[in-house]
């Protein structure tokens, strides 16, 4: 049984460690990305808006423009990884990681603007009676060039944010998809006008895609709800709680089971129930050999905290927090 207790102790030590470690790698990772979407965008941004100043073509230098704003927003993500990567102190107890979720929030605000942006623009362009000059066939090379190029960074942007779960690298995933569809929109407007001669058709075109900016924006902004208001975005790991509080003896009506994100990370709180006869020793091991079984099951957590009642103290109609039949019943 002591060897057993070590064994589970060591596997404990090991995942705590292992955690400290995944979170600076994931700090690393956030920051290469960053640099990585800032010099990428750096460039299609020059390349664009000097070929199509060169060109004589607005619609690719408001791609430009826009890609330009990327920059900003990479720039910005830099910063906000680095802030992640403070420890705890004084002020901020659980660290820096709720950084990321605010950062989020103001890059659904910038996408949000550039979708209005290109709406306006759009609607004036659809009802202009200025006459516009034809511009160079070669205002198509470089938008064709930018589309291949954002495909490429939002695609690895998008696989990276998975993998270590970062909602901010996931974010700028889809601000980038939606300048590869900017990109393509201003390459069939620029077909439409240089071989059709139907500029009409580009202000249709980027009203539609301005849309599509806009309802992205409001997703995005709606999701990073979820970690600033304390919830998490998988509910499943209330059921996981539950399953692992069974496999310890003596624990009893897991209640008031409340959980939230830090960053990517689940700090879980929850009170069960044990026999009132129990020394406090043992009470006290009975919430060590939860927490185990917790962070056995359930990944990236940052702490668990198990409080402990007599059975039968309990009293039905807690103001916060979730049992077991809450679950059954959704």
């Amino acid at each position: 049984m002591l060897a057993y207790k070590s064994y589970i102790f060591s596997k404990f030590v090991i995942k705590i460690r292992g955690s400290m470690t995944q979170n600076r790698v994931r700090d690393k990772i956030l920051i290469r990305n960053s640099w990585i979407s800032t010099i990428g965008n750096a460039i299609l941004s020059i390349a664009k808006i000097v070929v199509g100043g060169l060109a004589g073509s607005l619609a690719v230098i408001g791609d430009g423009i826009d890609s330009a704003t990327d920059v900003v927003i990479s720039i910005v993500m830099i910063y906000t990884a680095r802030i992640m990567s403070k420890p705890p102190n004084e002020k901020y107890v659980y660290g820096y990681q709720k950084a990321e979720g605010i950062a989020t929030k103001v890059l659904s605000m910038v996408i949000f603007y550039a979708g209005i942006q290109m709406f306006v623009s759009s609607i004036q362009s659809l009802f202009t009676t200025e006459t516009k000059e034809l511009p160079s066939t070669i205002a198509i090379y470089v938008t064709v060039f930018s589309i291949v190029g954002k495909l490429l960074l939002s695609l690895y942007q998008f696989r990276q944010g998975k993998k270590i779960n970062s909602s901010l690298l996931i974010a700028n995933a889809k601000n980038m998809q939606n300048d590869v569809l900017i990109s393509v929109g201003v390459l069939t407007g620029l077909f439409f006008t240089v071989i059709l001669n139907m500029p009409i058709l580009d202000s249709v075109t980027g009203l539609i895609i301005s849309l599509f900016i806009i309802k992205t924006a409001v997703g995005i902004f709606m999701d990073s709800n979820v970690e600033l208001m304390d919830g998490v975005k998988d509910v499943t790991v209330y059921n996981k709680i539950f399953d692992a509080v069974r496999l310890v003896p003596g624990a009893n009506n897991p209640h008031r089971v409340r959980s939230h994100q830090v960053g990517n990370l689940y700090m879980i709180v929850l009170d069960i129930e044990a026999a009132g006869s129990m020394t406090l020793s043992e009470a006290h091991q009975i919430a060590e050999d939860v927490e185990r079984c917790i962070r056995n099951s359930v990944e990236n957590v940052y702490d668990i905290i198990v409080h402990v009642e007599p059975e039968g103290t309990h009293s039905v109609g807690e103001k916060f927090g979730i049992n077991e039949k809450m679950i059954k019943t959704k």
